[in-house]
């Protein structure tokens, strides 16, 4: 399991990725810059201008090694990929209880819970670590809001249910967003949670990480068998990994949200580093892109206590761990999928 905390992430413009025997070798204007033995890899995430050899692909392909292509702000555009992994059988039962609408509530549910459990977390937390957040009445409300929520969630209810009550907790935690930013607030504020572009740097931020997220959780979900495209809670859409996207709900608290809130309050970050462009959309600059996907690994190398598994793991394994989960229940080993809950 140690193998998929590591992540080779290429934003170099004019990179250039080759093979050599069993390694991959990274060459910028002919000079080589870096060498990494290729079974010390789980996948390689290129971002804007980074080609590839065919040589590396064919090797990344026969290696179950995924290889990721995005735009220079963190758009995925693409993947090579190897032939899926796991049993025939395990993804046509996934497949069936997708068009079961029944079963496909009772799975987007158990997602659901663990999104809000895990965003009321987050916000319980800045409320003990911050004077200020303390003070502010509308963080303790949200935090109280999203608990009468998990009771709501706690029958079972019909996936259109399911899918109010993911929006209004979304609503409520995004609304007092904001007040967990406690650093820089002249240049990190949040009004509402914008994509496709976002609109400022705060947003910018978090849809960038939620992108490195995406790639891991696609890739743990292959590893295990799963198909990554076919969901319960987000349904079936070209190009959309809508199962990678439903174990994401559960992890974007954690990995996704207390990292940026970390970046901006503990000035990692700075508002300087990131613009505007002419259609409205902010970008972060290359020297802020390289320091938050350092910091999203090293996030990633912190261990924590499984509450299911019972045994310590580091942050980086959880969606394998959560997928492994996901496919043990499809098959049939458990009596339900046990989600993640942070305390």
């Amino acid at each position: 399991m140690k193998r998929l905390l590591n992540t080779l992430y290429v934003t170099t413009q004019g990179a250039y990725l080759a093979r050599e025997n069993e390694t991959v070798v990274l060459r910028v204007e002919q000079e080589t810059r870096l060498r990494v033995p290729l079974h010390t890899l789980c996948s390689i995430v290129c971002f804007g201008r980074v080609s590839a050899s065919p040589a590396l692909m064919h090797l990344c392909g026969e290696r179950q090694v995924a290889l990721s292509f995005l735009s220079e702000h963190g758009r995925f555009l693409g993947r090579v990929e190897g032939p899926l992994s796991g049993n025939v059988l395990l993804r046509r039962q996934q497949y069936r209880w997708a068009d079961d609408l029944d079963r496909s509530a009772d799975n987007a549910r158990a997602f659901v819970i663990a999104k809000v459990a895990n965003c009321r977390t987050v916000l319980l937390r800045a409320l003990r670590d911050h004077a200020t957040v303390a003070r502010d009445e509308a963080v303790a409300e949200a935090a109280a809001r999203l608990a009468r929520i998990l009771q709501t969630l706690s029958t079972p209810l019909p996936l259109q249910e399911v899918r109010g009550c993911e929006g209004e907790a979304a609503h409520t935690y995004f609304s007092v967003f904001d007040a967990l930013i406690v650093q820089q607030k002249q240049d990190f504020f949040f009004t509402q949670r914008t994509r496709r572009p976002p609109l400022d740097p705060l947003n910018a931020l978090l849809s960038f990480v939620y992108t490195l997220l995406t790639h891991d959780v696609a890739s743990a979900l292959s590893a295990v068998g799963l198909d990554p495209a076919v969901g319960f809670l987000h349904r079936d859409r070209s190009g959309r990994p809508s199962l990678a996207l439903d174990l994401m709900e559960e992890l974007r608290p954690l990995l996704g949200d207390r990292l940026v809130l970390s970046l901006v309050n503990r000035q990692q970050v700075r508002g300087e580093a990131f613009r505007p462009s002419e259609s409205g959309a902010v970008f972060m600059d290359d020297d802020t892109r390289k320091t938050v996907i350092t910091a999203y690994q090293q996030r990633k190398q912190e261990e924590l206590q499984h509450p299911f598994l019972q045994e310590k793991i580091a942050l980086g394994l959880l969606p394998h761990a959560q997928a492994l989960l996901l496919a043990r229940y499809l098959r049939g080993d458990l009596d339900g999928y046990p989600p993640y809950m942070w305390k």
